[in-house]
Order: structure tokens, then sequence, then C-alpha cells
């Protein structure tokens, strides 16, 4: 006695599905999309072979048609300590060919309070696996080493209440700096690539020589 399933083309509706991830493919069988929880997200998935990373959580993720990860939403926390303060945050990224993402929006809220960011981000040239490859003790080395990622333009909701605007040069540094601080003064800025400010509106001389961190 034998059992006999036949697979047909038909779609399935269904009223409610519980599950704790889902993968998305294609006809050939490659993965395009994980649907995951935290305990089931995968590991950093390049060109189909995946590689361990802590620290992952609950979410979605894409994949471009060589099967390596191409960004996507992830979300965390989300409860109230006993002292009252919340831990919470979200992500969403788009990555670049062979590399980290290079535009992405987050919102976080922790001890410190409650921040947004949107960032557009120079990547380097050198393949992610070159990195992935490596134990991650040995992660700070490598990107002493080599050429590094760089923020070229920020928009933030700081915890403190301002919003802001950084408009960066190749090497990561602030040069147009557009602000509005938490009760509601506004600030224009040019800087030179030190940090110092060579142009501003309105004009403070008090901080005409003030050095801004990057």
């Amino acid at each position: 006695m034998y059992l006999r399933f036949t697979v047909t083309r038909r779609s399935a509706t269904f009223g409610t599905s519980n599950v704790k991830r889902m993968n998305v493919l294609e006809p050939n069988g490659a993965l395009r999309m994980v649907i995951s929880n935290r305990a089931r997200f995968p590991g950093v998935i390049f060109k189909g072979k995946q590689y361990p990373f802590a620290g992952r959580t609950a979410g979605i993720l894409f994949y471009n048609d060589e099967g390596t990860e191409n960004g996507g939403p992830i979300f965390g926390g989300g409860h109230e300590h006993a002292d009252g303060t919340v831990s919470t945050y979200g992500h969403l990224s788009f990555d670049r060919y062979d590399q980290d993402q290079a535009f992405s929006v987050g919102a976080i809220q922790d001890r410190t309070g409650a921040s947004t960011e949107v960032a557009f981000i120079d990547r380097p040239h050198w393949p992610v696996t070159d990195l992935l490859r490596l134990p991650q003790r040995e992660w700070r080395n490598f990107l002493a080493t080599h050429p590094r990622s760089e923020p070229r333009l920020v928009m933030k909701r700081a915890v403190d209440g301002s919003v802001s605007l950084a408009i960066k040069d190749p090497q990561g540094r602030t040069r147009i700096l557009i602000k509005v601080g938490r009760h509601g003064t506004p600030v224009i800025r040019l800087l030179d690539a030190t940090g110092r400010i060579v142009a501003q509106l309105p004009r403070q001389r008090s901080e005409s020589v003030r050095p801004i961190k990057h």
C-alpha cells in the first residue's frame, strides 16, 4: 500500500497563518525574501552562503538575483523598564551591491530618549565577504586597514529634541549643517575640513571660531 500526492498550481487562501519563519523562493529555488521571528532569523547570506552574525532580530530581509542580502525592515524591543524608560527600535535599509546598507531609515527609543534618522552612506569597493570570512574579533583590525564607509547626508531628530540636516564630504566630515534647536532656534553653518565654522546664519561672533565635531 502506498500514498500518492499530486501537487497543483492552485492558490490557497488562509484566514490566519501562524509561522515562525517564511522563505519566499523563485521557481528555481533561489531565496528572495525571508520573514522571520528573532529566534529563526538568518545570519548574513551572501551569494547563497550563510555567515553567522550575532545580534540579529525579527523582521524581513530581501535578497538579490545572486542570493545576497539586499536590505529590508527589522525591529525589536518594545517594552518598558522598571524605571519607566522604554526600549524600542525599527530600521529599514537597502544595500549597495556586495556591500552593506547605502540608505537607511531608523527610529530608536531608550533610556537616553527618542531619536530618528535618515542616512545616505558611501560604501567602499571591497566585497563584504572579505570581512565576513574573518572571526568577529579580527574585524576591528581589518576595518583599520581598509577604506571605510562614510555617511554623506544625515537627517536627524536628536534625543534633545533638535532636528538637523548634515551634508558631508567624501571623508564623512560635515560641511553644511542646517539645524533647528529644541527651543526653535534655527542656524545654518558652513564648515571647513577641520570642522571650523567659516560662515553662519544668523551670524554669531561667539561661535565663529568654534569647531564642530563630525
